[in-house]
């Protein structure tokens, strides 16, 4: 623009008392570098390049999670012994500073990086190469140094070995950049692998014994990350019918397999563990979960890997475009003569994957926990500095109320899944492999802890998105990822639905000894939580006792109905133990020494809610024949037209 123009729109200007300084940069006046300022009300401009307000948010800032997490810390004191306690706070606090320093930069840029495959190399050959970020990478050897299974076999810290090592996971799971799935399915393979080497029926096999170093190794040199390909095209959580891939055994004694796996995390994994129906001399194939045996092989073998790719008679036929954990490689293999190794005895398949299904609904659990107390802290530091109609977000009452919800789902979701990790502690430490009660609790919590911290993850995504208002929907925040990555922990290793049927199974399997032992546990410890609140928890424990006694009505009215009533009520049946087991967790929290009344408060806050809602919902009909009926119709009447 001319200066002549310019001193126009001067003149013009003058007459609503606005002042205005023209400055000319390198001899020439542009009319986008004019800096106004408002006469009286503002003594620095406010506008640059006549367009864009100086106005700029203060981003959330990432604290380090551990010092940061009043509740892990209260957690761990309560729990581990004076003795150890030191030594792990010191490494959570070098960890969590870790994390701030480098780790959640490593773990957003493996968002940003996301894995490719390359199937074929300039001259055709067939190379199916995966192509993963350096961040992804180092993630691995982070994950070697800091210990993050070892610790969990090593039992430096006995009982409380489990508990050190998935508090450094719980930091570590939000910033990995999803590498804390791979290192979930490395943790359950380490159990399998563990039992097989304890295992007097089972034959010593040197190539498991060097698998489970490896997978435990503090050495990034010689650590190993595994996958788990059980999911095929006929389905995923029904492994019984849903697993075609066939074994044929070879004059050495190992297995080439063939098949199909539609569904693997971790593609890029150094071995795996998958199941196959081992084909007899007279090509019999063994059907149902009786037929499945568990092999062990690894995608590279030196001995058996192809001269050109350098698989294991592995071809990966895509990776997966999925909503959400889009950091970790998934594909489609095809298993063309993989050369594989017996795990355990033959058609011992699904017995054997249950001890890695349950460490991989620990993590499944452990994460949603994490994500959700991550996301909390980055919106409570964010509720500091956003204000909102002349004030901060801290100050508006409402908007602090709906954080003390989302904390108070946080505190139970925490409990629940640190309480699991406290029984499998026990159980794999203690000479007695803990009480009857403490087996049976961890057998039937595992399920419920999964299936409903998931739950709670992806409501908590999304209301923590929407404390950050417009914020939360940029991708360039890199706040949706949470949203995104928290729906696959509600479907990943069972979904509600299958969960629920699982502790049914659980409960059937023990002839209702597991449930006996969940209802001795909610009595007896409700009496100590009584004893040491002296009174002061009253209210809340009643409203628990008078949820469990709910329960045990309903599970009587139904036992006389036969089992299609408890099937169609068994995700409310589910929800109802777990909100009753998470109840009795909160309280126990609020009644130990150095409970703040913000435990309490938050305890009360839990117990308000309706804990047993297969008892609401069994006195309104909604499990009769007749509603199961019209449920139908109302769901399929629109598909007969």
């Amino acid at each position: 623009m001319k200066l002549q123009k310019a001193c126009g729109i001067l003149q013009k200007l003058k007459t609503n008392h606005v002042k205005i300084s023209l400055r000319t940069v390198s001899n020439q006046v542009k009319a986008d570098e004019q800096q106004f300022s408002l006469n009286g009300n503002h003594s620095q401009n406010i506008f640059q390049h006549s367009k864009c307000g100086s106005f700029t948010q203060d981003q959330p800032k990432l604290y380090n999670p551990y010092t940061h997490d009043g509740l892990l810390k209260s957690y761990l004191k309560r729990f581990i012994p004076q003795k150890h306690l030191a030594e792990i706070e010191d490494d959570l606090t070098r960890f969590g500073d870790a994390i701030v320093a480098n780790i959640d930069h490593m773990g957003r840029n493996c968002e940003l990086k996301q894995p490719t495959l390359t199937q074929f190399d300039a001259w055709g050959n067939r190379i199916d190469r995966v192509n993963t970020s350096e961040e992804w990478k180092n993630m691995k050897a982070i994950a070697a140094t800091e210990g993050i299974i070892a610790h969990g076999y090593e039992r430096k810290y006995d009982e409380w070995s489990r508990m050190y090592q998935m508090a450094k996971m719980f930091l570590f799971s939000p910033s990995s950049g999803m590498y804390s799935c791979p290192l979930a399915m490395v943790d359950g393979a380490a159990k399998v692998l563990e039992s097989c080497t304890l295992d007097s029926t089972v034959p010593t096999d040197d190539r498991i014994v060097k698998a489970f170093r490896c997978l435990t190794s503090k050495d990034p040199s010689e650590f190993w990350t595994s996958g788990q390909w059980m999911t095929e095209k006929g389905g995923g959580s029904d492994v019984a019918s849903g697993t075609d891939t066939l074994a044929y055994r070879q004059d050495d004694g190992s297995f080439k397999l063939q098949g199909y796996k539609w569904f693997t995390s971790a593609t890029d994994a150094d071995m795996a563990l998958t199941l196959a129906r081992i084909v007899d001399e007279q090509g019999n194939v063994p059907p149902g979960s009786t037929g499945l045996s568990l092999f062990y092989l690894e995608t590279r073998d030196p001995d058996y890997q192809d001269p050109v790719s350098g698989l294991n008679g592995i071809q990966i036929q895509r990776l997966k475009d999925k909503l959400g954990t889009r950091q970790l490689p998934t594909g489609e293999l095809l298993l063309d003569g993989t050369v594989a190794h017996l795990v355990g005895q033959p058609s011992s398949g699904v017995k054997l994957i249950s001890g890695m299904l349950t460490l991989t609904r620990i993590h499944n659990s452990l994460w949603s926990a994490a994500s959700m107390r991550r996301l909390l802290l980055l919106s409570k530091d964010y509720a500091t500095k956003r204000k909102v109609f002349d004030s901060y977000l801290k100050d508006h009452p409402l908007h602090v109320q709906t954080l003390a919800r989302w904390d108070m789902e946080s505190r139970a979701a925490f409990l629940l899944s640190f309480e699991v990790v406290r029984l499998l502690g026990i159980t794999e430490a203690t000479p007695s492999g803990g009480s009857d009660e403490e087996r049976d609790l961890l057998r039937i919590v595992t399920p419920l802890c999964k299936l409903y911290t998931a739950k709670q993850a992806v409501a908590a995504a999304s209301e923590g998105l929407e404390s950050f208002g417009g914020a939360g929907y940029l991708e360039d925040t890199g706040l949706p990822t949470f949203l995104r990555d928290a729906q696959v922990l509600s479907i990943w290793e069972g979904t509600t639905n299958v969960l629920s049927l699982d502790a049914l199974r659980a409960i059937a399997k023990s002839k209702g000894q597991v449930l006996n032992s969940f209802f001795a546990a909610i009595n007896r410890r409700l009496g100590d939580v009584s004893d040491k609140s002296k009174g002061q928890l009253r209210s809340p424990i009643a409203k628990v006792h008078i949820a469990a006694g709910d329960l045990r009505a309903f599970i009587s009215q139904t036992s006389t109905q036969g089992s299609d009533t408890m099937f169609v009520a068994a995700r409310d049946f589910s929800y109802s133990m777990t909100r009753i087991f998470a109840a009795l967790l909160m309280l126990e929290h609020a009644a130990w020494e150095y409970a703040t009344p913000a435990d309490a408060h938050a305890a009360a806050m839990w117990c308000s809610q309706d804990l047993c809602p297969a008892a609401t919902q069994f006195r309104a009909g909604a499990y009769s024949t007749t509603s199961t009926k019209l449920e139908y119709e109302m769901v399929f009447d629109d598909l007969k037209k």
